[in-house]
């Protein structure tokens, strides 16, 4: 496989990769028997990342995103985030959690981002038909009933997607720890078209 990829002092190079995707879902048993074929899930992916370092090449890359952008989205599986974007290989940063909203640790992120590793763009993504719209924050009280242990993060579930998309670029844009906030741009992603619609911060 080949690509181009720029490098940081606006040249640019062409790295080939003869890299091998790795098996997806798709194409590996499904079903309450699944883990017990050839193994455990987790035994399927190391043995497909034995395929995938025999073929590897080092495509000489550091870690610094090509791109100078992090993108900030939800951790549903529905999302293939490079495909979508037409993204490759060391181009960006990737932070996932559920429901790609900003948190504490979503702003720890982007400040190493940007200030040790040099991005300047962030893009929120989060999706239709997300999961954190059937949760409340009783799931907390669930949880500390069951455990004993109240949990001290938040469940950060929603009901308007567009409301909570704008309340994450508001985070990052009044985070007093993030250098480059002039280019954030936040988008609700429907699973269902593959197509991104951008939320207007000011709606």
């Amino acid at each position: 496989m080949a690509f181009f990829v720029p490098s940081h002092n606006g040249t640019g190079t062409r790295v080939t990769s003869n890299v091998m995707d790795m098996t997806t879902s798709a194409s590996v048993p499904t079903g309450p028997d699944a883990a017990t074929v050839g193994g455990t899930v987790t035994d399927r992916l190391v043995d497909a990342n034995q395929r995938y370092a025999a073929a590897f090449t080092d495509p000489g890359m550091d870690a610094r995103p090509v791109l100078h952008v992090a993108v900030v989205a939800c951790m549903d599986a529905r999302l293939d985030l490079h495909a979508a974007l037409g993204l490759e290989l060391g181009d960006c940063h990737t932070i996932r959690n559920a429901g790609g909203v900003v948190t504490d640790d979503v702003i720890r992120s982007l400040t190493i981002s940007q200030r040790k590793l040099g991005t300047r763009s962030i893009v929120l993504i989060h999706h239709t038909g997300c999961g954190l719209e059937s949760l409340t924050e009783d799931f907390r009280n669930e949880l500390e009933a069951e455990v004993g242990q109240r949990p001290a993060w938040a469940v950060e579930s929603f009901r308007d997607v567009d409301q909570d998309v704008r309340q994450s670029m508001q985070r990052v844009r009044t985070s007093p720890f993030l250098l480059h906030t002039e280019d954030v741009r936040g988008f609700v992603f429907d699973v269902k078209t593959g197509l991104l619609r951008e939320v207007d911060p000011a709606s």
